[in-house]
């Protein structure tokens, strides 16, 4: 057997074990029962045993459980904390450290890529892997500039050189296709949890996040939009080949740092900048950075944002949808009949569904909290005890939804968002939120 048959093998191994442990738990759950056990322990127990499990084997995997991990870390806030609390640090791990790929292969890999004489265009080369992640592996480098410096030497500036790891893109659809059995599992960690739309559109992005060319282009429409921001910095593409990336290297605190240690107002600033980005971008750029674990972005000692990944860009020409700043601002004036024709007219209700106009706004309401005042903080309790409102069947929330459509047109959009609500509440950040909006949010007017 050869090693890529053999290393796939073990990979599938990994991922199938899974439902098994969980299968297991869940009739150790069923013996406490009969013994008397409350149920709400038993619940405890098989939770964090299954969370320890799924984290662990995640952790281990390259490829597409990788990618689902770190997608899924964004939402670790919404987790009940005894759950959440031990395997915190698992699930930062996942945003930023994999398995180093041996430095034959990179050698490898980058003379495929940038021909056989590559050293030629460093001045400097570290074999050793700064930064690791679902699909490549991110080296330091110097880039030779043009010309010499006052003492002879190459003039030169530090550069982060992406590599992909040969065979990601099999990796990445074998573990999807795995990890779409598994929805058993995170329901037991986390009720109502619905992972199959996450990995649908996962899968739908493979093809883009595998082309590093692509994500050069989308790097350098970012850094355009974003030249001399006093906020947000985006590094420069220095060169791209399909498989290898060079931009300019950056410094700062990674984001993960500052959830786990930063200062209140380091956490409030991040969040903050954070939402800029995310608010800003389809309209200055016209893209959407669809990736936002904690991963990829740094806090400059300038005080900006810095952004480093961009292999997940939705692309939005005309910006974001209008109807999504016009409802939202007609929720917060109460404008229940005008917020059911809004959502009608785009398709998250149906045209005949006879729908309770004010049980939408109760629905709706709670969820527009944290730009219904000047400023709001995001917290880890607020999230869980939305995402309990919204999960529980017996919720009079949860009946609601069932008759609320998500159309495809919104779904990238709509994870995005809730993934970077996910980031501010691990940051617990406080922040001006509603003026951001009101900025850059197309059809957010000022609430009187």
């Amino acid at each position: 057997m050869t090693d890529i048959p053999r290393r796939a093998v073990s990979r599938t191994a990994k991922l199938a074990a899974l439902p098994l442990g969980f299968a297991g738990r869940t009739v150790l759950g069923m013996g406490k029962r009969v013994t008397g056990l409350a149920s709400d322990v038993i619940s405890a127990e098989i939770q964090q045993r299954t969370a320890e499990q799924l984290f662990s084997v995640l952790g281990q995997l390259k490829g597409g459980a990788m990618k689902f991990g770190q997608a899924l870390s964004v939402f670790e806030a919404a987790l009940p904390e005894e759950v959440a609390a031990p395997y915190r640090q698992a699930l930062t791990k996942l945003q930023e450290a994999a398995p180093p790929l041996p430095v034959a292969s990179v050698h490898k890999v980058l003379a495929e890529q940038l021909g056989p004489d590559w050293r030629d265009l460093f001045v400097e080369f570290n074999d050793t892997p700064a930064a690791a992640a679902s699909i490549g592996q991110v080296h330091r480098a110097r880039w030779r500039e043009p010309g010499f410096d006052e003492s002879g030497a190459p003039n030169s500036r530090d550069v982060a050189v992406k590599i992909q790891y040969p065979g990601a893109g099999e990796a990445l659809l074998s573990d999807l296709k795995q990890l779409s059995r598994l929805g058993g599992m995170f329901r037991a960690i986390q009720p109502g949890l619905d992972v199959k739309p996450l990995l649908v559109e996962l899968r739908e992005r493979i093809t883009e996040e595998l082309d590093y060319e692509l994500e050069a282009e989308s790097q350098r429409a970012f850094a355009a939009a974003y030249a001399d921001d006093p906020e947000i910095y985006i590094p420069q593409v220095i060169n791209a080949a399909p498989r290898v990336l060079v931009t300019e290297w950056v410094t700062g605190t990674p984001l993960a740092d500052i959830i786990r240690e930063g200062t209140e107002e380091e956490r409030d600033e991040a969040g903050r900048l954070m939402a800029t980005l995310h608010l800003s971008a389809p309209q200055r750029a016209g893209l959407l950075h669809a990736d936002p674990h904690p991963g990829n972005f740094r806090l400059l000692p300038d005080g900006r944002l810095g952004v480093i990944d961009f292999g997940a860009v939705a692309r939005m020409p005309e910006g974001t949808p209008e109807p999504i700043g016009r409802i939202a601002a007609m929720a917060l004036r109460g404008d229940a009949d005008e917020v059911v024709a809004g959502l009608r007219s785009e398709g998250f209700i149906g045209a005949t569904e006879q729908i309770d106009a004010e049980g939408v706004l109760d629905f709706i309401r709670p969820m527009l909290e944290p730009i219904a005042a000047d400023g709001f903080r995001f917290t880890r309790a607020w999230l869980r005890a939305e995402a309990g409102r919204l999960a529980s069947p017996r919720s009079p929330t949860y009946q609601l939804s069932r008759q609320l459509n998500l159309p495809p047109s919104y779904l990238l959009i709509h994870r995005v968002t809730l993934g970077s609500i996910g980031v501010l509440c691990q940051l617990e950040a406080k922040a001006p939120y509603r003026s951001i909006l009101e900025r850059w949010l197309p059809g957010f007017a000022p609430v009187a």
